[in-house]
């Protein structure tokens, strides 16, 4: 009989904040309830199990009765409950008030709700920073659980891993498990006997050993093909009977239990990192492809690989920032409502009205949900919905804490800070309906407008970027000229399944931001389909700088943007005034001026508005012209010869946007669809619909031109369906 050893479980469930409701229900009929009938029949194997809090707040609504059987194995000790930040946020995308806020919170809700102690937590992505054991320690946790490549990257024996390690930061002390990577391989993909055989080449090797397993529970289930191999099949069920075959050597135990009954195996200092592919995924594209490259020329070489591996790291999870701007977007948003909240939350307003601030941080802990700021080999970034869902839980804590500051009636105000980490000013205005973010040092740009009543940012925008798999899809679509959205396999083990018919030809990049007020001086030849390529601008005005005044009044504020640029060989002046008044609801007035031409001097403008979150495919969301004709839905390539009106409507959302123009212009629309990886395969996903007035611009005998628009958003509807709902509830 082999010496004997320990085997950890742990399960991490986990559906993002905005997820459909369908995925849930999908996700808990095919895994998460069917795993319980399979451990129930087996008592002597135990799991940690960690429910994130998004995926916890829907069970306790929609399945009570899971949280009951969770409650029944919990009180027997079959289930450890672990805990963590409650709505599953990086660590290292939020403030550390909102870390140990965060696990704190959920930690009191746990134990309320199971009747259980809460010792040790999930890390989410298993993304470190040693300053985190502070935070964690002050957060009442005990332990938690990494990945092995963490302890290689600290120069750990590989042999030395099946344990767990102190470390410590500010001298405050925590347990950290590293997960077998070679189990995460293993289960529940490979025969039951491989991990029997790995657990008895490690008891050999290390008598006494912990080996911990950690991983997402839908791969028991919802991954593609799991739910016929784990369950119909019965992978999961012979994997337990295995395990009871073996028990006289094999104890599968919880976390805790492991705690107290073994000691350390000594402390370490872990470097920050994530597991290995996050690692990979964090990388700029180019570089992300040289990576791999090199790992693949060195992975030839198995000996030199093997002794090299775990000194070769790759990214760096903050990163993803730097390469998404959109998630920075969305960050540095966050930041800014945490910073408000935290102002406010000893004023007397808070004191007197705690559930309201209670509410503000429930919702800025929402929006704190990490599955939209990053991509990898799933949607996350890339999804419109889970993007929509952080801005409408970050508008909504934003609009808490006005009313916490006492805001009543119609107000307006404007201010200039940093508020996107550039070092640069941008310039905020808002009223009690809305709020716009204009950057001056980028264009100009309209770069987010949220509207207060329906939580809706209009420009939660994504831009069409090369991504390390887009060559994949190349070259799967040249492997079959007729594609039909199959499963295509390149080489002996990598497949293509693509979504959608045509994907390769979708494959366009875009060279400026998707925003609005991006002002373009088109060539004289340009066509939609060029500035769809990014093509037809021969102006630098785009991305240039333009230089700012605020203008304010006690109902009326204004942004003052102007620029001094060329126009191909001459030179012009774009002054763009941006002006809000408390009384006009949702509306911006948008002013251009042209300036310092030639008398009689043409040019061509455009100026393109980007809409987001009104989604194309669907008959209730559409465009509409001047005497309320509908012209398509949402993502229809529309080519207009003059028009003073273009409207967009979103029935389910209850908003209908509008630009009125002083006077008529040539009109261009098409949507902004990006091709992304997914759990599914490869898709096609609708980001944004581009909406472009031109004008073919002569200057008068002072060298000057100018136009008017007025940009509205109608959300009675929205705001007749949410009464309803007040009502009903």
């Amino acid at each position: 009989m082999p010496a004997p050893i320990r085997l950890v479980i742990t399960l991490h469930n986990h559906q993002p904040v905005g997820n459909f409701d369908g995925v849930f229900e999908s996700a808990y009929q095919d895994s998460y309830w069917p795993f319980l009938d399979v451990l129930e029949e087996f008592p002597h194997v135990k799991i940690t199990l960690h429910n994130s809090g998004s995926l916890l707040e829907w069970l306790e609504v929609n399945h009570p009765e899971y949280i009951e059987r969770l409650r029944q194995l919990a009180a027997r000790g079959q289930i450890e409950i672990l805990g963590g930040p409650r709505f599953e946020p990086i660590l290292a995308s939020i403030p550390r008030r909102d870390r140990i806020g965060q696990m704190q919170s959920y930690s009191r809700h746990l134990e309320e709700l199971f009747g259980v102690a809460v010792r040790g937590m999930w890390m989410p992505e298993r993304v470190w920073e040693q300053s985190f054991a502070a935070d964690i320690a002050d957060a009442g946790i005990e332990y938690t659980i990494v990945d092995d490549s963490h302890f290689r990257g600290a120069g750990v024996d590989p042999d030395k891993m099946f344990g767990y390690y102190l470390t410590e930061d500010e001298g405050k002390l925590i347990k950290v498990f590293p997960i077998a990577e070679r189990l995460r391989y293993t289960i529940p993909f490979a025969a039951p006997q491989e991990t029997i055989d790995f657990l008895r080449d490690v008891a050999e090797k290390s008598p006494g050993a912990i080996a911990a397993f950690g991983d997402d529970g839908e791969k028991f289930g919802v991954w593609p093909e799991t739910k016929k191999h784990v369950y119909d099949n019965g992978w999961l069920r012979n994997f337990f009977a295995l395990l009871g075959e073996h028990q006289d050597w094999i104890e599968v135990c919880t976390l805790a239990e492991a705690v107290d009954s073994t000691p350390p195996l000594g402390r370490i200092y872990l470097p920050d990192a994530s597991y290995r592919e996050m690692m990979e995924w964090a990388l700029p594209t180019d570089q992300f492809i040289a990576y791999q490259n090199m790992v693949k020329e060195a992975q030839a070489d198995t000996e030199h690989w093997d002794a090299i591996r775990q000194f070769v790291s790759a990214g760096f999870w903050r990163n993803f920032l730097v390469k998404y701007p959109e998630s920075n977007e969305m960050y540095c948003r966050m930041r800014e409502v945490s910073e408000r909240l935290l102002a406010i939350s000893d004023s007397p307003a808070a004191r007197e009205h705690p559930h309201l601030l209670a509410a503000a941080r429930t919702e800025l802990y929402r929006g704190q949900c990490n599955c939209p700021y990053w991509h990898g080999a799933f949607g996350g970034l890339y999804l419109p919905h889970l993007r929509n869902a952080i801005y409408r839980h970050l508008i909504a804590a934003d609009t808490a804490i006005e009313q916490l500051a006492g805001r009543e009636g119609r107000w307006v105000e404007v201010a200039a800070e940093d508020y996107n980490l550039d070092a640069r000013k941008e310039v905020r205005l808002a009223s009690d309906r809305l709020v716009a973010y204009l950057a001056p040092a980028r264009g100009g740009h309209l770069y987010e407008l949220d509207i207060r009543g329906p939580r809706v940012n209009l420009l939660a925008t994504l831009n069409r970027r090369a991504e390390p798999y887009h060559e994949r899809v190349r070259v799967a679509a040249a492997s079959q000229p007729h594609d039909d959205g199959a499963e295509h396999f390149l080489g002996t083990d990598d497949h293509v399944k693509l979504k959608q018919p045509g994907l390769h030809e979708k494959l366009g990049y875009d060279f400026w931001p998707r925003k609005s007020l991006v002002d373009h001086i088109l060539t004289p030849d340009c066509t939609l389909n060029d500035l769809w390529h990014g093509e037809g601008d021969e102006g630098d005005f785009t991305t240039g700088v333009y230089h700012t005044r605020l203008q304010r009044s006690d109902d009326r504020v204004a942004a003052k943007l102007t620029r001094n640029g060329r126009a191909g060989d001459t030179s012009l002046t774009i002054t763009k005034i941006i002006t809000l008044d408390a009384q006009q609801g949702t509306l911006l007035d948008i002013r251009y001026e042209l300036t310092g031409m030639e008398p009689g001097q043409s040019l061509r403008l455009g100026i393109e508005f980007n809409f987001a979150a009104m989604p194309a495919g669907a008959d209730d969301r559409y465009f509409y012209d001047a005497h309320g004709q509908q012209l398509g839905q949402l993502g229809t390539c529309l080519d207009i010869d003059s028009t003073d009106r273009i409207g967009l409507v979103d029935e389910w959302l209850g908003i209908d946007a509008s630009l009125d123009f002083s006077q008529p212009a040539g009109l261009w629309t098409f949507p902004i669809q990006t091709v992304s990886n997914s759990e599914g395969g490869f898709e096609l996903v609708h980001q944004s619909v581009a909406v472009i007035p031109h004008w073919n611009v002569t200057a008068d005998g002072n060298g000057e031109w100018s136009i008017n628009i007025r940009m509205a958003v109608d959300t009675s509807a929205a705001q007749a369906r949410q009464l309803a709902e007040m009502s009903a509830g």
